[in-house]
C-alpha cells in the first residue's frame, strides 16, 4: 500500500518541539574529571568511609578509627583513603605517627552542582 505524505497535515512543525540542549553542558575535560571521581565513589566501602567522616563533628577521622566500624584491615583502609585523597575528595594531615583525613567540601559541592 502506498501512502502519499505530501497531502498529510501535521499538527506541529517537525523539529521545533524541543529547546536546544546547550545549557549545563560539561566540557570533555570536566566530564573526564567527574567520571574519575564517580568511579572512585562507585566502591561501596568508600561511600561508607565518606559517610563516617562526614558524620563526625569536625568532619575528620584518624585512619585507625575506620578499622573497627568497617571491619577491614588497616592496609585496606589506608588504600581506600589514599585513592580518595589522590582524587581530591579528602585532605590529610600527619599528626605524629597518625594521619587524619578530612572531607574537601568544595569537591562534594562540585559533584552535587554537576548533577543538579
Amino acid at each position: 500500500m502506498y501512502v502519499n505524505i505530501k497531502n498529510m497535515k501535521l499538527s506541529k512543525p517537525v523539529g521545533s518541539c524541543c529547546s536546544p540542549l546547550l545549557a549545563g553542558r560539561l566540557t570533555p575535560e570536566e566530564a573526564m574529571r567527574l567520571a574519575g571521581i564517580f568511579r572512585v565513589l562507585g566502591e561501596p566501602v568508600r561511600l561508607q568511609m565518606l559517610s563516617l567522616i562526614a558524620a563526625q563533628p569536625n568532619r575528620e577521622v584518624c585512619a585507625c578509627e575506620l578499622v573497627q566500624p568497617l571491619g577491614l584491615s588497616q592496609p585496606t583502609i589506608s588504600h581506600h583513603l589514599k585513592v580518595m585523597y589522590e582524587t581530591g575528595l579528602l585532605e590529610k594531615e600527619r599528626r605524629g605517627t597518625w594521619i587524619y583525613y578530612r572531607i574537601v567540601s568544595e569537591q562534594l559541592t562540585m559533584l552535587g552542582a554537576a548533577l543538579s
